[in-house]
């Protein structure tokens, strides 16, 4: 028990071995080698010596000692062992990562440039489609306008049950028979012939398969017009509307129109339908669905002259169409009376769009049920109701009178007699098409209003032009087949077209999954990535803890290592007095054994005299003491045994101590994380560069390009960059922690933007960046490596759009490593910072890195040491520790501060290769570092990458460096490109300027070009230095040069001479223009010679090089005036007096129809001018003669055609428009003569455009110049 008291406790927390004590002891046993112990002194085994005993009780604890000391070591080595292990594990975790990412993003790219292509594909589709689509539908229509774009279709209903006999037979499908009951006839029966009839056994479906192709003409663009004509109770709202079983034409034509429309839509055109709904009673007109809450938006409905403005809704499916119609009916009201005597029209707006070819189509369905027919008034029926009755027999006959006019091709269309025909004007004629439903009731009670629509329909049918005898007909329907097959092949083209892009589309769709899955791979990857490093943070945070309690115990250790020398220093001193102890003694013996031999002899002597004495017997005293002298000789030669036991382990423990001393090493502990969502358990050890690198490194590098387009991500960092206030922060710490992480953040958005929307993001936020780095750089909280990175991304992006740059080269990484303090140093001179010398070569000066590892001297210590490892000390070379790891790391972070030089190496060198060619430079010059046998820290490769991960963190982290007052070096290095860049882009302008400043002008044209292209030149240099001025990333260093802005006086010289030399010419032309008569007055001749005289003189205002232009326009001038005859003022004013009384001067005045203009002209009283055409084709006008005096001053003039006043100057013309009225006076007149006849052309057109006898006319002159229009 009292030796368990004594002994120190060595079981430390942490350092439990992973195989049993027992186990480690017997290997330590066998591993010992126990030197035999020699004798130092050898003795008589007769001779003995009495040595005082010695108290052992102090050597009792060094036993323990040794064996803790064992335990110990055995457990730094496990512990070594494992930090070993876990640090290649985390190692290769790391590789893998870093692999996986990057082949995703790679494999990302090649996605989008897949999608990229695929969306080509479907534009070029896309493209090959439209032409088709576009050909099918002129097909279509001239099919349909073959057939007649004005149809009527007859419809009889059934008989109700209290209605009698039917006067209605049905022969065949397009006439209809009546039987009149009228004997006064030979024949009572009479015929109808329309388009198709229609029985009563007739369904709403088969009635719409004959309607369905003026639906397809709607959704192609053209404007249709559907009308239930037909007496009350005719079944004009049923063929309509509908009922809930069989639906009507407002639901059928819509499902129609939203089924054609999803067939032709593609990913490049898409069709939006509005509806409008209105009722028309008494000629007023009232909007059903102004009332509506859902939103809407105005449409026009009408012609130029009449319009109306409705609320029109959006639908999107035939659910909505039902509902807007559903509510604009309940609008109307329950009051049937008025249902009967008012027109109900429902118009479907179609808009089409198709981004490719930039078409766009607007065209309308207008689906309208009549009022009733009825015609007879009564003597009961009130005002209101002769009232409503005679609106409804108006507008019923302006109808047919319009579609008389159209059938029978008349010039003049009563669109005007009625609101029904002005709101419809545009779904009337031309190219619109015009369905007419004619709705009778086949009972003999109202046979007299059968008559009457059939009659009214016939009419509207038979004046459409016949196809013609039979085989006229024969000859159409041929036609009409051959569209039809037409139209054919051209739908199975476009359905091949569609199932191809139907394929793309998925395709397309594929790869974008296959790029959503692979995102969310990286994303997954990314946050391992993430907890990786955090776990490596705490785990380092823990170890570092763990190196705490080791130094101190380290301490202990050398405490009592302290006191053992101690220990020994009193041995030895002991020994020593015992060394002089056994001389006495020995003395002592020699001295006894002499007395000894005296006794013998004298003993001898007294024997042979024969005389015997009583008393002691000298031979039992002699005997006494040998045994004594041999009893203090055993107990010396124990005493001698065991100090040489105790001095042999005290050496080998001083020896390990001093092996341990001399290379220290970082023995981390082992931290085992439990993973909560996995769990299973992961050992995991950071090396020691992990621990020295900033919190929140990580590790990422990209590259890219172009323009700024906002992005919800790049809006998001750009707001949190400008709004951080370090101000609002409690402590640096806070500071840091929010810098980083927006740092961060900026490397994230550009990983997840992938690589064919980096340069995009890059781009967006860059402003926002620098601005944010340059504000928290004076704080120094941000992580270095992280702003290198930053940095690096924003270079390679310049570097990859900017062709100028592409040609530097940088030196290679050979230049800037060195070694130190030995012989194949490429430099003895020393720089002032640490890990710096100065390396002079031919081009420039680079400061070489000094790589400071030194190889290990053996000593007697250290080959002890070795020996008792086990290790062969032939193959042993050194390792590289963690301390001096992370010195390298520190000098070489010292070494990158401001170092433009490394700062474009690691620009220009991808990391993976600068990495590689640092390792293999090691590998060169450090052979000892090649390590074997059982210390290999991961073999010589991972000797080579721990030193080369060292080396390339400390550059990281020093380029990123501030050094004030200027930025980091790639902050320096960043603007120097940037300026490079600019100054490359303002010669370059500088040589087109120069270029087109020394092209000479052969004339006005290529004056005008000139000019332009100078302007333009001049327009890029100048946003190029809004630009510079604008540029967060160039930073006013003084050392660095300003950017070279190159002289631009001799391009403005010369843009400022073309514009004098453009104003002569353009006075030139004025001249010739003026002198384009067959006589010139004199004063006129003498006055446009005086002007080139003048233009002459303004010579000295160009540059020599446009002179000759100038002198060459001017002479052509000057010759061309003085080759025209000149005449007397007076002659020459007599002759013109009667040209100019000619002007409106027209005998014949006789118009046979008057069409009515209205001119505003921003007063409160428009201009009104009526215009026509007289017998001879001439325009004829008639207007009020003064504008203030509108009542009883009308005059009719003929109108001069624009030919009149080409050679009148302006004065001329005043006097020649005196004569007409003054409304036209005012529009036509303007400052200038060029002015004024360039008014009066397009005013002649407006109003001779509104005459249709005399559009032909117009067109005539417009092929011949006469209505050019000449602006001044």
């Amino acid at each position: 028990m009292a030796e368990q008291k004594n002994r120190w406790n060595w079981e430390v927390s942490g350092f439990e071995p992973r195989r049993s004590l027992a186990t480690a002891d017997g290997d330590e046993q066998q591993r010992r080698v126990i030197s035999p112990h020699v004798r130092r002194f050898s003795i008589s085994s007769s001779v003995a010596s009495v040595l005082p005993p010695r108290d052992a009780n102090s050597d009792l604890s060094k036993p323990g000692l040794v064996s803790k000391l064992h335990r110990l070591k055995d457990k730094v080595k496990l512990a070594k062992e494992d930090y070993l292990e876990l640090r290649q594990e985390a190692s290769d975790l790391q590789e893998y990562s870093n692999a996986k990412l990057d082949r995703v993003t790679r494999y990302l790219g090649v996605l989008a440039e897949k999608s990229r292509k695929l969306d080509q594909v479907a534009l070029e589709s896309e493209a090959r489609i439209s032409p088709l689509i576009g050909e099918k539908r002129r097909l279509f229509n001239e099919l349909v306008t073959a057939r007649g774009n004005i149809k009527v279709f007859c419809r009889a209903r059934p008989l109700f049950e209290d209605e009698g006999h039917s006067v209605v037979e049905f022969p065949d499908e397009s006439s209809i028979r009546i039987n009149t009951g009228d004997d006064a006839f030979s024949n009572p029966r009479k015929d109808f012939e329309f388009d198709r009839v229609y029985g009563p056994h007739v369904g709403q479906a088969e009635l719409f398969t004959d309607v369905q192709p003026f639906v397809q003409s709607a959704l192609d663009g053209y404007n249709v017009a559907m009308f239930a004509y037909g007496q009350t109770r005719s079944g004009k709202t049923y063929t309509m509307e509908g009922s809930s079983h069989e639906r009507g034409l407002y639901a059928r034509c819509f499902e129609e129109l939203f089924d054609l429309a999803n067939s032709d839509s593609t990913s490049a055109s898409r069709f939006n339908f509005y509806v409008t709904v209105f009722e028309l009673y008494n000629e007023k007109v009232r909007d059903l669905l102004a009332e509506s809450e859902i939103s809407s938006q105005k449409i026009q409905m009408g012609s130029a002259e009449f319009s109306i403005e409705l609320e029109g809704l959006k639908v999107d499916n035939p659910l909505d169409f039902s509902r807007v119609l559903k509510a604009a009916i309940q609008c109307r009201g329950n009051d049937a009376s008025k249902f009967n005597v008012s027109h109900l029209i429902v118009s479907i707006h179609v808009h089409y769009n198709n981004m490719i070819t930039g078409e766009n189509l607007h065209s309308k369905l207008s689906l309208v049920d009549l009022a009733g027919t009825e015609g007879l008034i009564t003597e009961e029926d009130s005002g209101e109701r002769v009232t409503d009755l005679l609106h409804v027999m108006k507008s019923l006959s302006a109808l047919g009178d319009v579609l008389s006019a159209l059938t029978t091709k008349k010039e003049d269309i009563p669109y005007g007699n009625s609101v029904l025909t002005r709101i419809l004007a545009d779904s009337l004629g031309g190219s619109s098409k015009t369905l007419m439903i004619l709705n009778i009731c086949p009972n003999a009670a109202n046979l007299s209003e059968t008559m009457a629509s059939l009659n009214f329909c016939a009419r509207a049918r038979n004046s459409v032009l016949s196809l013609g005898n039979r085989d006229t007909i024969k000859k159409w329907k041929d036609t009409a087949n051959d569209a039809r097959k037409e139209v054919y092949e051209k739908e199975r083209e476009i359905h091949d077209l569609k199932q191809e892009l139907l394929g793309l589309k998925q395709a397309l769709k594929d790869a974008n999954d296959q790029c959503v899955l692979l995102f969310n791979e990286v994303q997954k990857a990314w946050k391992v990535s993430v907890t990786l490093q955090s776990d490596l943070k705490s785990e380092n945070i823990m170890l570092s803890d763990k190196h705490k309690i080791e130094k101190e115990q380290n301490a202990q250790l050398r405490n009592q290592v302290a006191q053992l020398l101690h220990l020994e220093q009193e041995q030895k001193i002991e020994i020593q007095q015992r060394d002089s102890t056994i001389q006495g003694l020995q003395a002592k013996i020699q001295s006894l054994e002499s007395q000894l031999n005296e006794a013998n002899r004298s003993s001898e002597a007294r024997s042979l005299i024969g005389t015997e004495q009583p008393g002691v017997s000298p031979n039992s005293k002699a005997t006494s003491v040998t045994k004594k002298l041999e009893e203090e000789l055993r107990k010396r030669d124990a005493l001698i045994e065991r100090l040489h036991e105790e001095n042999e382990k005290l050496f080998d423990r001083l020896t390990e101590k001093a092996s341990l001393s001399a290379s220290p090493q970082i023995f981390m502990v082992p931290f085992v994380r439990n993973d909560a969502n996995t769990g299973q358990s992961t050992n995991i050890v950071p090396s020691p560069l992990a621990a020295a690198k900033p919190d929140g490194t990580v590790a990422l590098v990209k590259s890219s390009s172009e323009m700024v387009k906002t992005t919800p991500a790049g809006e998001y960092l750009t707001a949190a960059l400008n709004d951080f206030d370090p101000e609002q922060q409690d402590s640096l710490a806070a500071i840091s922690d929010g810098a980083n992480k927006l740092l961060m953040l900026v490397l994230a958005a550009v990983i997840k933007a992938g690589a064919s929307r980096e340069h995009e993001i890059l781009a967006e936020i860059r402003d926002a960046v620098f601005s944010f780095i340059r504000k928290m750089e004076p704080k120094r909280v941000m992580d270095t490596m992280l702003v290198s990175r930053v940095r690096i991304l924003y270079i390679r992006s310049l570097l990859a759009r900017s062709p100028e740059l592409q040609s530097i080269k940088v030196s290679p990484v050979e230049r800037f490593l060195e070694r130190a303090n030995t012989g194949r140093s490429r430099s003895s001179s020393r720089g002032s910072s640490p890990g710096r010398s100065p390396v002079r070569y031919a081009e420039e000066q680079i400061q070489g890195f000094k790589v400071n590892i030194k190889p290990e001297k053996k000593s007697k210590l250290s080959s002890v040491v070795l020996r008792m490892r086990g290790i062969d000390q032939d193959v042993w070379r050194q390792q590289v520790t963690g301390g001096k790891l992370r010195e390298i790391q520190e000098e070489a972070k010292s070494f990158a501060i401001g170092n433009k030089g490394l700062a474009a190496l690691f620009v220009h060198t991808p990391a993976g290769e600068l990495q590689r060619q640092i390792r293999s430079w090691l590998a060169e010059n450090f052979d000892f570092l090649s390590v074997t046998g059982d210390d290999a820290s991961g073999g010589t490769t991972g000797q080579l990458e721990l030193l080369s991960t060292a080396i390339m963190d400390g550059w990281m982290a020093g380029l990123g460096a501030a050094l004030p007052p200027s930025t980091d070096a790639l902050g320096q290095l960043l603007s120097e490109y940037a300026k490079r860049v600019y100054t490359s882009q303002m010669q370059h302008l500088k040589d087109i300027a120069g270029t087109l400043a020394t092209e000479e002008a052969e004339d006005a044209i290529q004056v005008a070009k000139l000019r332009s292209a100078l302007e333009s030149v001049d327009h890029k240099r100048r946003k190029i230095l809004q630009q510079m001025k604008s540029d967060a990333a160039l930073l006013a260093l003084a050392s660095s040069a300003p950017i070279h802005n190159p002289s631009t006086a001799a391009e403005d010289a010369r843009l400022a001479s073309l514009i004098s030399l453009d104003g002569i010419l353009k006075q030139v032309k004025d001249i010739l223009r003026q002198s384009s008569v067959n006589t010139l007055s004199k004063s006129k001749k003498k006055a446009l010679l005086s002007s080139l005289d003048e233009l002459g003189e303004r010579m000295p205002s160009l540059l020599e090089i446009d002179h000759p232009c100038a002198q060459r326009q001017i002479a052509d001038a000057r010759s061309s005036v003085e080759s025209i005859p000149e005449q007397d003022d007076a002659i020459f004013e007599q002759g013109r007096k009667p040209s100019v009384d000619a002007v409106g001067s027209g005998t014949e005045i006789d118009v046979a129809q008057w069409n009515v203009l209205q001119f505003n002209t921003g007063s409160t009283t428009p201009f009104i001018i009526k215009c026509g055409a007289n017998s001879r084709s001439e325009l004829v006008i008639k207007a009020d003669a003064r504008v203030q005096e509108p009542k009883g001053g009308e005059i009719v003039r003929v109108v001069p055609k624009p030919s009149v006043l080409e050679n009148l100057d302006l004065e001329e013309m005043k006097q020649a428009f005196s004569q007409l009225p003054e409304a036209l006076s005012l529009l036509a007149l303007a400052r200038t003569a060029d002015g004024t006849r360039a008014r009066y052309s397009r005013l002649y057109r407006t109003l001779a455009m509104k005459v249709p006898s005399l559009r032909d006319l117009v067109s005539e002159l417009e092929k011949g110049g006469v209505l050019r229009d000449v602006k001044s």
